[in-house]
């Protein structure tokens, strides 16, 4: 099932970020890093969104050991069709725009 929604750049950050499981300082850091430091994820707002991300079925934690104060994410399948469907979206408003201004991106 595609969700036909556009992302927030930190969402779709944070969803890419974690193609491979991560931790929460894990996936701050990812996402800073392929945004270019753009975006970049305060503690509470990490934590927020991936509680969000978690009730919508986009990612899920996995288990942790007792001995473990780390609580890593991953993506769910869920997750990766709608990083995906908005990777899509992104590629048309990109190709939309140089269609455009095909002459003035000279």
């Amino acid at each position: 099932m595609n969700e036909s929604i556009s992302l927030t750049e930190s969402t779709y950050y944070i969803l890419l970020s974690l193609v491979t499981p991560q931790h929460g300082y894990g996936i701050m850091q990812t996402t800073e890093r392929l945004s270019g430091g753009r975006v970049r994820l305060a503690a509470g707002t990490l934590y927020g969104a991936l509680s969000a991300l978690c009730e919508k079925g986009w990612i899920a934690p996995l288990p942790v050991s007792q001995d473990s104060r780390k609580k890593e994410y991953q993506l769910t399948d869920h997750g990766l069709s709608v990083l995906k469907s908005e990777l899509a979206r992104l590629r048309s408003l990109v190709e939309n725009g140089d269609a455009i201004l095909k002459e003035e991106l000279k």
